[in-house]
């Protein structure tokens, strides 16, 4: 059975990793050649699609971890879980007080709504997205080195 949470851990927290760098290094870039319009209409779009399920999959992912740590707890590799479980609650933190309040703004945008600085808050949105992928990608790096 803790095989089995194992690998489902880390294909859940692979997938959510996955999505998050496309946005980083794929939508975003596609979004910033498109005329100012569609480019802030698309990322009204993506905040408030991924912005309904992205909770659940940081708080999952974090759930999972946990329960992972407690029941290998006396197994190899369970301090790497527990690290990793560490920076999936420094993502979840950064996603609550960094991240969430500027999504929550730009989600709602339209050309005709957004305030003036809407391009440096999205810039803003863009630097911490950055830094919660590096947080996550680490968390995954310790997940999958704690199977082997």
């Amino acid at each position: 059975m803790l095989s089995a949470l194992q690998v489902f851990t880390v294909v859940v927290v692979g997938v959510m990793v996955g999505v998050e760098f496309s946005v980083l290094a794929v939508v975003n870039p596609i979004l910033n050649k498109l005329p100012e319009d569609s480019y802030q209409l698309g990322r009204a779009h993506g905040g408030r699609m991924l912005g309904a399920v992205m909770p659940f999959w940081y708080i999952g992912s974090l759930v999972l971890s946990a329960v992972w740590a407690v029941a290998g707890w006396h197994h190899h590799g369970t301090g790497l879980v527990v690290v990793a479980a560490g920076l999936l609650v420094l993502s979840v933190l950064m996603s609550v007080l960094l991240l969430v309040p500027i999504n929550n703004q730009s989600k709602t945008w339209t050309p005709e709504t957004r305030p003036a600085d809407w391009r440096e808050q999205s810039a803003r949105w863009d630097r911490y997205h950055y830094a919660r992928v590096a947080v996550i990608i680490a968390a995954f790096a310790l997940l999958a080195a704690a199977l082997v």
